[in-house]
């Protein structure tokens, strides 16, 4: 009896057990179903959506932009690189600099450089304003960066005084106090501001270029640069030098040494010439 009852109870037991097997199984296929199923639907909406956001992270150029890529691809590209990466030895990179440090750079003649000085060289430059304007422009959709306001006139209506100030405290100790440049360290040098134009000026607050340091909209606002301007523009290119003989407006340098040529030897001459009639 013992064993029959034994074998019944283990049967029970088995059939009790069965269909709490077959629920677990149950579960378990059905959560690979759905795991399969929902690996299904992402990669669908990823083939879906992924040539958008590749559209989105190479947006289309320009007309002015594709018509600077083609002048930078034959003028630039050896130095700067096939994406304005930069080539070591050769070229910094682009990404970000703006249009601001093109139009400088360009517009002024340093770029592209003949040879690597210490310092580019201002001269005529090779690409009319408007090859400027699109060299800026594909350089600006390429990485970004500060961008000079539209118009030539960037100083008009604004407080000349005031300028005044802001050069003596920002720029003067480069530039000296008439804006005819200075010498630098290592071979390099603060260059006259005499045939800068407006825009030139303020692209060079905001890019920095050489030792030049940077004067984003933190540290000189927009009305702040134009003052700036207005100073150089209004005053110290078109100022009679009312104070006499401006030397060159170079600075204690030349007046020291034209106080040595004339005021010492004069002094000297007179001193004899008062020892001679006693």
């Amino acid at each position: 009896m013992t064993s029959d009852n034994d074998r019944r109870r283990g049967l029970l037991a088995r059939l009790r057990g069965r269909p709490v097997a077959r629920s677990r199984g149950r579960r378990r296929l059905g959560a690979a179903v759905r795991l399969i199923a929902a690996l299904t639907l992402a990669g669908g909406a990823y083939t879906v959506f992924a040539p958008g956001v590749q559209a989105q992270e190479n947006p289309p150029l320009s007309a002015a932009a594709g018509e600077g890529k083609a002048l930078f691809d034959v003028s630039c590209v050896t130095c700067h690189g096939r994406n304005a990466q930069g080539v070591e030895g050769r070229g910094p990179s682009l990404i970000g600099v703006g249009s601001a440090s093109v139009e400088f750079q360009v517009g002024s003649g340093r770029m592209p450089m003949a040879r690597q000085e210490a310092q580019a060289l201002r001269k005529p430059p090779q690409f009319t304003d408007e090859q400027v304007r699109q060299l800026g422009q594909y350089i600006q959709e390429l990485g970004g960066g500060p961008q000079v306001p539209a118009g030539n006139n960037l100083h008009q209506g604004a407080d000349i005084s005031a300028g005044g100030e802001l050069f003596r405290i920002n720029c003067s100790q480069c530039h000296a106090f008439g804006g005819g440049g200075g010498a630098l360290s290592s071979g390099k040098y603060a260059p006259s501001l005499k045939p800068a134009s407006d825009r030139q000026i303020y692209a060079a607050m905001l890019s920095g270029p050489q030792n030049m340091p940077v004067f984003g909209d933190n540290q000189l606002r927009p009305e702040q640069k134009a003052q700036i301007i207005a100073y150089i523009q209004e005053n110290l290119k078109h100022n009679q030098d009312q104070g006499g003989f401006n030397l060159g407006r170079y600075g204690p340098s030349t007046e020291g040494l034209a106080i040595f040529l004339v005021g010492i030897v004069a002094l000297v001459f007179a001193s004899l010439w008062i020892a001679g009639k006693s």
